[in-house]
This record gives C-alpha cells, structure tokens and sequence, in this order.
C-alpha cells in the first residue's frame, strides 16, 4: 500500500494513532493533517498521516509541545523534505549536464576547454570609473 495512499477511514485512523476520531477532526481543522475527502464527503486518511498523528500526540504528550509549536515543527519538516527533493534533483540535472558536457567535448576535440568556466572556480574584479580631466 501507497504511504501516502488515503484510504483510511477516520475511526480506523483514529484507532491506529490512538486517539478519538473527534481529535483528527481538530487536527484537520488546525492543519496539523490533511484528511482526504471521500466522494460522499467522509474524511480519508493515508499510512502516512496516522504517523503524524502519533508524532502529534508524543510532541504533545512527552515533549510538552503545543499545537502551535507542533504544526511549525511538521511544517518546517515538510519544508526540509520538499529541498532535499529539490536537491536531489538539481544534482541530477548537474550530473546530466556534466555528462553531455564531456559527450561534446570528446566529440569535439578542437573545443576550447578553457572557455569554460570551472563552476568551482570564482573570481572578482573590481572597476572603477577613470575620472574625467575635468573632475581632478
């Protein structure tokens, strides 16, 4: 079964995160969880969820967190996951790059190597204006 799959009918949610399923509506409202809806309109709820849920409850519960600070924390953990994938794939992309960079330049061997730039190279250079006879 798909983690993120929601499937899960409340009361089963509720019972495999122990707790009441008039909990998880609270929850849905305050955005702690995003319950799916059914098409009669029954709230659905994945794998994935009732893990949440049990992080909710032990944040709560163990570590004294309020609802407040709880939601910033999972939504600071969504956050962290979204940029480890967006990682993952802009170095992908880099590898990619890299490996039609070398594609091009073995299929072109007169290519100027040194009219690319090294991404981990960096330089800088400072300009400055020539004053105008008229402003000395």
């Amino acid at each position: 079964m798909n983690a993120h799959a929601k499937v899960l009918i409340i009361s089963v949610a509720a019972r495999l995160a122990g707790m009441h399923p008039q909990t998880l509506r609270q929850y849905d409202r305050l955005g702690l969880v995003e319950a799916g809806r059914a098409p009669g309109g029954g709230r659905r709820y994945s794998a994935r969820d009732v893990d949440v849920l049990r992080e909710v409850q032990r944040l709560s519960q163990e570590e004294g967190v309020n609802l407040a600070g709880i939601k910033r924390i999972i939504d600071l953990e969504n956050l962290v996951d979204e940029l480890r994938h967006r990682l993952a794939a802009t170095e992908a992309a880099l590898a990619e790059a890299e490996r039609r960079g070398a594609e091009f330049a073995a299929l072109h061997p007169g290519f100027a190597r040194r009219a690319v730039v090294p991404s981990h190279e960096t330089a800088l250079v400072v300009w400055r204006p020539r004053r105008s006879p008229e402003s000395r």
